[in-house]
């Protein structure tokens, strides 16, 4: 088959690969459509500490597609050949300290799935077992395949505990940032979004967004918000879904005493940031640091896809082939659109 193999950070190339072939428990999918991801987009231009655990290696992990082999012990009543299937890109152990006490996102033995950006990938048996979902007739492949970051946007709401009529600033209008709108928006949050783009933050706007901030050279982006929240006093939650310790360290301003901060972007391992250790003990803040999803996030993700509570269309900009993916990335990376899907 053909997949996009990454060697080095900036050195992806489209090359020929052993067809996949499922083990016990474990079922093939022909990919129909993968999605670009701001991970990919990170992991292309810097590697990643621990989706990528050799080189050469097939990466991508959004993806929706069909059925088209299944391992022994697989059960065939359930999923037959020619399902069309969304998995997740992980699944939990169940055993380890963090599985028992409920927090499957830090697992210390997930189970990782790469490979999106090509025509064919296996899914491993425990993400058969625990993250795999049968795709509704009526729901397109492009749908399905936003279930993974939709899933990890699920995560870091519940986590943020808004209440009905709480004021919220999502700093980045990217892919996770426009589910953070959607979802704040559907508790019931007033939400105010920040990005570089005029064209995202037109999306936020459709997505429920009631102000927008654009980002421009010299602006007081802190100031900028506060103007818009209640009485100038702040935010009631603040996330931040760009990633970048500066943006973490303006996120961690802009709310209210006594409010939450969700540092939910990743930022390089690397790298620090400061915060006036006043504002945090005095201002008595909640700063939180949220990552990936569990197998109850996926689900949750899933149905909200499927019924059309969030809506699809919004995050996606186009389609390209395979041997697009890197002009895809590079796209996403200008701030040129918001997502595309991969056509293998």
């Amino acid at each position: 088959m053909r997949a996009a193999l990454f060697y080095a950070p900036g050195d992806v190339r489209l090359e020929s690969y052993p067809d996949p072939h499922p083990g016990p428990g474990e079922v093939t999918v022909k990919i129909e459509r993968a999605l670009t991801c701001g991970t990919d987009l990170k992991t292309y231009r810097r590697g990643h500490p621990t989706i990528i655990q050799f080189t050469p290696t097939p990466f991508g992990h959004e993806f929706a597609g069909e059925i088209v082999a299944v391992g022994t012990g697989v059960d065939a009543g359930l999923w037959p050949v020619g399902t069309r299937v969304v998995a997740a890109n992980s699944a939990p152990c169940h055993r380890c300290h963090f599985c028992r006490i409920g927090r499957e996102s830090l697992c210390e033995n997930l189970e990782y799935l790469n490979g999106a950006y090509a025509e064919y990938i296996t899914v491993p048996a425990r993400i058969v077992d625990a993250n795999l979902y049968a795709i509704p007739d009526d729901v397109p492949a492009t749908t399905a395949a936003l279930t993974e970051p939709l899933a990890c946007a699920v995560h870091g709401i519940d986590a943020s505990e808004i209440r009905v009529g709480d004021t919220v600033v999502v700093n980045g209008a990217g892919p996770i940032g426009l589910m953070f709108v959607r979802l704040a928006t559907m508790r019931g949050a007033r939400v105010i979004c920040c990005d570089l783009g005029a064209g995202r933050l037109a999306v936020a706007r459709e997505l429920g967004a009631v102000e927008t901030v654009l980002v421009t050279p010299g602006l007081d982006q802190v100031a900028a918000v506060k103007f818009l929240t209640p009485e100038g006093r702040g935010a009631d939650v603040a996330i931040e879904a760009v990633g970048l310790p500066e943006v973490w360290e303006m996120t961690v301003q802009m709310v209210r005493k006594g409010g939450t901060v969700n540092l939910f972007g990743g930022a390089r391992s690397d790298t620090s940031c400061s915060i006036d250790t006043g504002w945090l003990h005095y201002g008595e803040l909640t700063i939180k640091g949220v990552y990936h999803h569990t197998p109850a996030y996926v689900e949750t993700a899933f149905r909200l896809l499927c019924d059309g509570s969030v809506p699809a269309a919004p995050f996606l900009s186009g389609e390209r082939p395979l041997d697009g993916v890197i002009e895809a990335l590079e796209a996403m990376g200008r701030q040129e659109g918001i997502k595309y899907a991969i056509v293998p």
